[in-house]
């Protein structure tokens, strides 16, 4: 059984590094360390979701948003236990404000 985290992003590319960022207007935002050009702040956005919840890439899916700064990005958990822990973490980022990791 997997669980799904369904995380809404604010993504504000070109940054000096790939990082959460707190909250922007509901939305986790994220500071994305590539160009806005060919999918690459897309293919960064996705990497570093894959990293941050510890998950291979093939479970981290862009489902709406490929163009624009607002983005719905979905993650796959093996279970519960792991989307819980996870969503813990996505409320750490956006509490946190500027800079968090």
């Amino acid at each position: 059984m997997t669980a799904l985290l369904k995380l809404p992003i604010h993504a504000t590319p070109g940054a000096k590094r790939t990082e959460a960022a707190g909250e922007h207007g509901g939305a986790l935002r994220v500071r994305l360390g590539a160009p806005p050009v060919d999918g690459k702040a897309n293919a960064a956005l996705i990497a570093w979701a894959a990293k941050a919840f510890g998950v291979p890439k093939a479970q981290v899916e862009l489902l709406h948003g490929a163009s624009g700064r607002q983005k719905l990005l979905g993650v796959q958990f093996s279970d519960e236990a792991a989307l819980a822990a996870a969503q813990a973490l996505v409320a750490q980022w956006m509490a946190a404000g500027d800079g968090g990791h």
